[in-house]
């Protein structure tokens, strides 16, 4: 009996690439899309996308990130700078003997991806992002940046600068992995999240930890326990200091990219947000420079009543979006 195709099922596999290994999911046949996800996320945060994207003829490949699920996860915390992951993006494209691919990202995906593009315009002819908007290089340093969002008397701490201590965040989630995952996504999910006025999330109370304030006893709709299970089983299983590594690289990153400040991204582009989402609302002012700093946006969208997983609250909509995009890339 013949081997189902491509076409028909998604397929694992391992890929050489400058972090070692990078694990990928891929559907379909047809022009290469690659889908980057954020923290803490997986391939399987795409696992909608994949058959959609398949069944409107493209070849849509889902990666683990350095650091993640089973793709090499180096010791060192400088492994995880920018920088290496392009060049991860670009060896994958390599290995699955492409020239080219769009590449789509979401939450940190959508940093590394516009980062992908910007640097690797020769292999990434057009760039989609979803919850995080683009920013381009330069500014002040990101690390003295996030140490004032907590205010002047301290009595809060932004979540990022608490996420770039070593150790102290794998201290808080590691002990329980599965119930921590089911608060963070519960907190910046758009059925679930913390009513206005309560305490925000995103920031760490004195002493306390980013737990503390999540919802409890609430999973949104869009989280089935199966799909906690996928999640907290490869985070219980590679733990997460290589996830959390991405955040301890934004001053070098910042470094490595000085010789792109202001730089606009070119490509073809496509933007999705949530309208309930801290990523959007926060960075309304790039979403607005869009017109200076993605000069090639043909579509920016923004769900109305949608928290930050966007792909995964939405999906039917963002799939429909997305391949509509897609399809009318030039070829």
């Amino acid at each position: 009996m013949p081997q189902p195709s491509v076409t028909d099922r998604p397929v694992h596999r391992l890929v050489p690439a400058p972090a070692g290994r990078i694990h990928l999911v891929e559907q379909g046949s047809g022009p290469l899309v690659l889908l980057v996800h954020g923290f803490p996320e997986s391939w399987y945060s795409w696992r909608r996308q994949l058959p959609a994207l398949a069944a409107a003829g493209f070849r849509a490949v889902a990666i683990d990130v350095r650091g993640y699920g089973r793709s090499s996860r180096p010791a060192e915390a400088a492994a995880y700078r920018m920088l290496d992951l392009v060049a991860d993006n670009a060896a994958v494209v390599e290995a699955l003997g492409e020239r080219e691919a769009v590449i789509v990202g979401h939450d940190w995906g959508s940093n590394i991806a516009s980062a992908s593009a910007l640097l690797r315009p020769d292999v990434f002819r057009a760039v989609g992002l979803l919850s995080v908007p683009y920013t381009p290089p330069g500014g002040p340093r990101p690390s003295e940046v996030f140490a004032g969002l907590g205010g002047p008397d301290g009595e809060q701490e932004f979540y990022v600068s608490y996420f770039q201590e070593p150790g102290r965040a794998e201290a808080e989630i590691e002990p329980d992995v599965r119930g921590w995952l089911a608060g963070f996504y519960a907190a910046l999910s758009a059925d679930t999240m913390p009513a206005p006025g309560a305490p925000d999330p995103h920031f760490v109370g004195r002493g306390g930890t980013l737990r503390d304030r999540f919802p409890t006893g609430r999973r949104p709709a869009w989280l089935t326990e199966a799909d906690l299970d996928v999640y907290a089983g490869e985070f219980e299983r590679t733990g997460l200091t290589g996830a959390l590594n991405r955040y301890r690289n934004m001053d070098r990153d910042w470094a490595d990219l000085a010789g792109h400040r202001g730089a606009p991204v070119e490509q073809p582009s496509l933007f999705l947000g949530g309208t309930l989402d801290a990523s959007t609302t926060w960075l309304s002012d790039a979403i607005d420079a869009y017109p200076v700093t993605l000069p090639g946006l043909t579509a920016c969208h923004l769900l109305d009543r949608c928290g930050h997983w966007l792909q995964q609250e939405r999906p039917e909509e963002t799939n429909r979006l997305l391949t509509d995009w897609l399809a009318a890339l030039p070829a």
